[in-house]
């Protein structure tokens, strides 16, 4: 008796076989396209720059690397300090206030670093008002006093630790939390006080957390373009846009690029190295809750005013002043250009953000059906974007976007005698493309954790009902996923509106976001002017902040239960 394979309308097995076959080779094709920016970069190596190299190598290339150095030891310093202490009083100690700075500690990642930068410039510099008080108490004039200079490398290590500290305490935090109370309970019973087992017992075993958030932390610091551009460090960053700009070669400004990815690797190797080689293990499984230790009187007072000073400084300061900018001081100008910032702003973020998730569920449903060797890879290397720099991405997409609308103008020239123009490189298709490229880690990490969360007996089921694959994702995984998928794009619509390097170097003409307008109008000294676009900005930023701090607050809930 023959009995024929279950069916789902009028598609049959061999459609569904046929369909299925297509999604890594889907995968891998997506991969190799987001790939194309990096190695573009990393090809121009072996491009001859001719003298514009030499002079670059003879003149500033020893100030990029040696700030750039410089740069990533002062913030490894200061994230250091505030990430981990932090971590370790809102863990382990009880103090006034300890549970509003669990949450509140996150604040200053909605605070992208340029804006931190433009703001406590126009707060700190000779006719701001900290300055202007200063000289109206003492009656001193210009030259009578010595002021911490803002504008240098030690500010700008200052201003990238004040937001990017929260990498170093969210993960270290959640290593604290997870260690074995048994093990600091031994350390205890062999006579060692808080401060002895924090340093021999706790900041051992947290290390590779420690690790990963300071590699994130300084990986944003190479990244970052407007904080050092506007103090006048010259790094990596700045260097790529002189080269290019200034000097017009872009075969030395991917050289440049490519240097600058060499330092970003070696942060990933660096972080992948301390993993293998320190391993910690649980050696109980005894649940129990954290006994905290209870802060008293100084010490107390020491704990709040120590986890108080990185939250003011990182967001409550600089975000007064951007209000008080914003509603007193701002010149009010067009409010339909600025309506039209916003709504660039906005609907580019919006379009790239769904793109970016649309192509994560692809390659992340990909690898859950195909999980090979090579599908795996391909994933990985889609997702690499994340770790490289705004600038290096940029270099990566004009080039190759540019030689494709040459060769079309070239062709059709040739052969119909018309100009095509710009087709790719000047048009938003080449922004939204690198958004994709620096971006889509963000939305696919989340969207693999919410598909690892789906039981493989559910794929099963949708399969024995007939359904093929994309059925499968759209009917069965979509609705389960929603939650995950509203976070992703959330994720990625908040770093699209913050990016500023790459959204410099492609953006179309006469097309501006708010980060640009706010950059725009910090380089000719408006800072109070740049404050309603800088403080969108921000106000959207929180918005991801708040989804990470109640997604924490569940899953420790849900660990309590």
């Amino acid at each position: 008796m023959h009995n024929p394979a279950p069916t789902f309308g009028s598609i049959s097995e061999t459609d569904r076989r046929a369909r299925r076959s297509a999604w890594p080779w889907l995968v891998v094709a997506i991969a190799l396209l987001l790939a194309l920016p990096v190695v573009v970069v990393v090809g121009f190596v072996f491009v001859p720059a001719g003298d514009v190299w030499r002079h670059l190598a003879q003149t500033v290339l020893p100030d990029y690397i040696g700030n750039s150095l410089l740069l990533m030891l002062g913030v490894s310093a200061g994230t250091l300090i505030g990430g981990v202490g932090t971590a370790w009083l809102t863990s382990m100690c009880r103090f006034p206030g300890r549970g509003l700075f669990e949450w509140a500690l996150l604040m200053p990642m909605a605070m992208p670093a340029y804006i931190i930068a433009y703001t406590y410039t126009g707060m700190l510099d000779f006719a701001g008002p900290v300055q202007t008080t200063l000289r109206e108490w003492t009656g001193w004039g210009y030259g009578d006093y010595w002021f911490p200079q803002i504008r240098s490398l030690p500010g700008a290590a200052v201003m990238l630790s004040l937001v990017l500290y929260p990498y170093v305490y969210l993960l270290t935090r959640a290593a604290f939390l997870s260690q074995s109370l048994c093990v600091l309970d031994v350390s205890r019973t062999l006579g060692n006080g808080p401060w002895r087992t924090f340093f021999s017992v706790a900041l051992p075993l947290a290390r590779p957390a420690i690790v990963a958030g300071l590699s994130l932390a300084l990986m944003e610091t190479l990244a970052d373009y407007g904080t050092v551009q506007y103090f006048g460090v010259s790094t990596f960053t700045t260097g790529i846009f002189r080269t290019w700009f200034g000097l017009g070669n872009p075969a030395a400004a991917a050289q440049l690029a490519a240097m600058l990815l060499g330092f970003v690797f070696a942060l990933i190797l660096l972080e992948r190295w301390s993993r293998r080689n320190a391993r910690y293990h649980h050696t109980s499984q005894r649940e129990q809750s954290i006994r905290r230790l209870h802060l008293r009187g100084w010490r107390a007072a020491g704990a709040f005013v120590f986890c108080l000073l990185p939250l003011a400084l990182g967001f409550l300061l600089p975000a007064s002043q951007l209000t008080y900018w914003a509603v007193t001081v701002a010149d009010g100008g067009d409010g339909a250009e600025f309506a039209l910032l916003a709504a660039n702003s906005l609907g580019l973020a919006a379009g790239a953000a769904l793109l970016a998730l649309l192509l994560a569920l692809v390659l992340a449903y990909g690898r859950r059906l195909f999980p090979t060797p090579a599908v795996g890879s391909a994933v990985r290397v889609a997702g690499l974007g994340y770790a490289v720099p705004g600038t290096v991405i940029a270099v990566g997409v004009m080039i190759p976007f540019a030689w494709v609308d040459n060769s079309i103008d070239a062709w059709m020239r040739a052969t119909f005698g018309i100009s095509t123009g710009l087709l790719l490189s000047g048009t938003l298709a080449a922004l939204v493309f690198a958004y994709l490229v620096r971006f889509l880690a963000v939305s696919l990490q989340t969207v693999e954790s919410g598909l690892g969360k789906i039981r493989p007996s559910m794929d099963e089921a949708g399969r024995s009902m007939g359904y093929t694959p994309g059925q499968v994702l759209r009917r069965i995984h979509v609705p389960m996923l929603r939650g995950s998928l509203l976070t992703a794009l959330l994720l990625v619509f908040v770093d699209v509106l913050k990016e500023l390097p790459a959204t410099l170097i492609l953006r179309p003409f006469n097309f501006n976001t708010l980060a640009v307008r706010a950059y725009e109008l910090a380089s000719d000294e408006r800072l109070a002017d740049s404050g309603p676009a800088a403080l969108t900005i921000v106000v959207a930023g929180l918005l991801p902040v708040i989804l990470l701090s109640r997604s924490i607050t569940r899953s420790r809930n849900a660990q309590s239960a």
